[in-house]
């Protein structure tokens, strides 16, 4: 980790990545309505975005509402899912939650985190994201990416998101939270990779222990 009592320059490192940041799903999708958005970040886990994008956008047109994705046979969904990774419990989840949003909160996603938790198939990062992205509430969205780079680049020591989460929140600034994983998930798909992380492209190598751990 970052020693103790050296501060992190967020607003540097962060003003860095934004030079060359591309889009990713939520950000390509930021016209979508805020339950489009809930399922897209649904279905994103264990997905390329490159792969999922086209799927929902295509999906959005024919099923835009929680109605729609209600009346829809099961069987069907699973099919336009089929690409989509764990395909069937998520065409399950999308279904419920539907019926849940309609039902209980007028077919309006509810703008809370416990709420957003309680929705079927709906965990921390996916609430995080939407807290985020739509409601413009600070909050930090750990995924696979947040979590692998916050920890090399010696933001944290931890072994799961969940604890990763919990530490940014008392590391970074609450103003720089919504960017962490737009900012984060973007460097992790196309430069700090999990298994051949591109260190000799990253832009933020000077401010990463992994990174300056391999130059010689």
């Amino acid at each position: 980790m970052v020693k103790l009592g050296k501060k992190i320059d967020f607003k540097k490192i962060f003003s860095i990545l934004e030079k060359t940041h591309h889009p990713t799903m939520l950000e390509i999708l930021k016209e979508y309505t805020p339950f489009q958005l809930l399922v897209a970040t649904l279905l994103s886990a264990r997905t390329k975005d490159s792969r999922l994008i086209p799927i929902v956008q295509k999906l959005f047109q024919e099923y835009p509402h929680p109605e729609d994705f209600i009346k829809i046979p099961l069987p069907v969904l699973e099919q336009k899912l089929y690409t989509v990774g764990f395909y069937r419990m998520k065409a399950k989840n999308v279904k419920k939650l539907s019926q849940i949003v309609v039902e209980k909160y007028h077919g309006q996603i509810p703008n809370t985190f416990s709420e957003l938790t309680s929705l079927p198939g709906v965990g921390r990062k996916t609430a995080n994201c939407i807290l985020a992205c739509v409601f413009h509430q600070a909050a930090i969205g750990v995924d696979t990416h947040v979590h692998r780079i916050s920890n090399r680049l010696g933001w944290v020591k931890t072994k799961s998101p969940e604890e990763t989460e919990e530490e940014l929140k008392k590391l970074v600034p609450q103003v720089f939270w919504v960017k962490v994983n737009n900012l984060l998930v973007d460097h992790g798909q196309r430069i700090c990779q999990p298994l051949k992380p591109r260190c000799g492209e990253c832009s933020i190598r000077e401010y990463c222990v992994f990174g300056k751990s391999l130059v010689h």
